[in-house]
C-alpha cells in the first residue's frame, strides 16, 4: 500500500485464527489529500486507527461467544474491524464503522485474508447526524472513549441509532471516561455492568430498558 508500510499477524480469537494486516507501527502517517486531517484526525493519531489494540481483541474475544440470532449489529470505531470480523464469521448480521479514510480499505483486505465475503462499512461520524444508518440491536466498540467530549457524543449517537432493548458493548481500557458513558447513558433508559478484563481494562455492557 502507498505512502506507509504494513505487516501481518496471526490473532487467536475463541478457537479459531485470524489474519490480519495492520499498520508497520505508530509512526506510519500518510494523508496527502489531506482527508483524515479534515475528519479531524490530526497526525498524532492518524495511525490509531491501524493497530491491534489489546481492548479490540478482547471485544473479538467477547463476539466469539456471541451466537447468530437475526439481531443487527454495528461495529464503531472499527480500526482493523477484527471484532467485526470475528462476528461476520459466526454469521451475525454485521456492519462496520469509522471515520479514518483507509477504515474500508483495510478491512477489504482483512476480510480478503480470512477469505470472507464483504460486509457493510459506514463512514460515520457520532457528531454528525447519519440519516440512513438506520437501528441496531447490538453496538459493539473497544477503545472509543479517548476525547472529553466522547461520552456524550457517543451517547446521543447511541439514543438515535438502537432499537428499544438493544445491548451495547464498550470495551474500556482504562481512559477514565467509562464512568461518565453510563452516567450518559442511565439518563436515556440503559443500565450498565462492568466487569473486569484484565489490568484496568472494563468491559461495559449497556441494556435499553
Amino acid at each position: 500500500m502507498s505512502g506507509y508500510q504494513v505487516k501481518q499477524q496471526t490473532v487467536h480469537v475463541g478457537a479459531l485464527d485470524y489474519r490480519i494486516e495492520s499498520l508497520l507501527d505508530r509512526t506510519q502517517y500518510s494523508d496527502p489529500d489531506g482527508l483524515a486531517e479534515a475528519r479531524g484526525i490530526p497526525e498524532c493519531a492518524w495511525s490509531f486507527f491501524g493497530q491491534l489494540w489489546p481492548a479490540g481483541i478482547v471485544l473479538a474475544e467477547a463476539m466469539a461467544t456471541i451466537a447468530p440470532d437475526g439481531r443487527r449489529v454495528l461495529e464503531i470505531g472499527c480500526g482493523l474491524a477484527l471484532a467485526g470480523i470475528v462476528a461476520h464469521r459466526r454469521a451475525l448480521d454485521v456492519t462496520v464503522s469509522d471515520i479514518h479514510p483507509l477504515g474500508e480499505r483495510f478491512l477489504l483486505r482483512n476480510l480478503a485474508l480470512n477469505q470472507l465475503d464483504p460486509l457493510p462499512f459506514r463512514d460515520i461520524s457520532w457528531c454528525e447526524s447519519n440519516p440512513t444508518l438506520g437501528r441496531f440491536d447490538l453496538v459493539i466498540g473497544s477503545d472509543v472513549l479517548y476525547e472529553r467530549e466522547h461520552p456524550e457524543q457517543l451517547a446521543r449517537f447511541l439514543d438515535a441509532h438502537t432499537h428499544a432493548g438493544a445491548d451495547v458493548v464498550i470495551v474500556d481500557p482504562g481512559r477514565h471516561r467509562g464512568s461518565e458513558l453510563s452516567r450518559r447513558l442511565a439518563l436515556r433508559g440503559f443500565d450498565c455492568e462492568s466487569t473486569a478484563a484484565g489490568g484496568r481494562t472494563r468491559v461495559l455492557r449497556y441494556h435499553q430498558r
